[in-house]
């Protein structure tokens, strides 16, 4: 399953339309488990590359840090970016969730990395809550943060949920209370978990699917079909992943902490030329797709949890 046509591809410069109308980089740099140290200083060399997607959470404790390296790039380079040219991801732990908690939360995130960029573009609730009233309670107060951007506390222009299942996003999207549907849903995605019944439901309420851990932290390579498909197409078994993932339509989370490599992950999608009127907010740009390897890593019915073993996707609901 995927939801891009055989005759276009994507380039570093390709934004895709949310169902709030704002546009999201679909290469996006991920910041899980990068030391508080590093991370600044990673960040920095990904936009420096080209990334225009940050991906952090407050679980990962860096997210000031992130903040800062953005402003310190836009203050050394503004003739590279402006502000509304980079997009900032963070997202509320799970034990952060409920009304009063998650009004509590954006404030204490507000605090970290308001004085650095203004703004959050995008908010997730980063797992749900097993209580269907605690998950919902906190959506309303996301809405309210999202719908009202001179709320005093943190403008939010986006915000979505991530390891929603689809039980999950059915109950949020049939409650009376919903007036802003999640624009986006993080998922663990790669060719062993395509959660094709969930993408289905997500693309026909107009969610679109971020992919994290897209390398599977490199638990799959040394898997010797993709062994076998990095020989045959003379491709790194990262950039294959990498590739797979763009092909089906994900916004496409690539951790590294290694400078080198935030190049080489970025490098599977081609530079928009600088004279393409497609690269102006559009979502595609000329590169055919390879659909011999969409096809070697067709795996529909794989569902091979590698990253959080007690899978979030699971409905719960202990209010029952």
């Amino acid at each position: 399953m995927t939801t891009l046509i055989s005759s276009v591809q994507l380039t570093r410069a390709t934004k895709y339309k949310l169902n709030d109308s704002h546009y999201i980089p679909v290469a996006g740099f991920g910041v899980y488990k990068l030391p508080k140290n590093e991370a600044g200083d990673l960040v920095y060399e990904a936009l420096l590359q080209g990334y225009r997607h940050i991906d952090t959470a407050v679980y990962y404790e860096n997210e000031e840090e992130c903040a800062e390296a953005i402003a310190k790039f836009l203050k050394d380079h503004p003739d590279k970016a402006a502000r509304e040219d980079i997009w900032f991801t963070t997202k509320i732990r799970p034990d952060q969730l409920g009304y009063e908690e998650t009004k509590k939360a954006v404030a204490e995130i507000a605090a970290r990395v308001k004085p650095h960029i203004e703004y959050v573009d995008l908010m997730l609730l980063h797992a749900p809550s097993k209580s269907k009233k605690t998950r919902l309670d906190s959506w309303k107060a996301l809405q309210e943060f999202a719908s009202d951007p001179a709320n005093g506390v943190l403008k939010i222009k986006s915000i979505g949920v991530s390891n929603y299942g689809v039980e999950h996003l059915k109950e949020l999207m049939e409650w009376d209370g919903l007036t802003i549907p999640p624009s986006v849903n993080q998922l663990e995605l790669h060719p062993w978990l395509p959660r094709q019944e969930l993408r289905a439901y997500m693309l026909k309420h107009g969610i679109l699917a971020e992919a994290y851990s897209p390398l599977t932290r490199g638990i799959k390579f040394k898997d010797p079909e993709l062994i076998a498909l990095s020989k045959k197409f003379n491709m790194s078994m990262a950039e294959i992943l990498l590739k797979w993932s763009y092909l089906q339509g994900f916004i496409v989370l690539a951790k590294t902490a290694t400078k080198e490599r935030i190049k080489e992950n970025l490098s599977v999608l081609p530079e928009a030329p600088k004279d393409d009127p497609l690269e102006e907010k559009t979502n595609w740009g000329k590169v055919d797709l390879d659909l011999e390897l969409l096809k070697a890593l067709d795996k529909p019915d794989s569902h091979e949890v590698l990253i959080i073993q007690d899978d979030p996707t699971i409905y719960h609901n202990t209010d029952e």
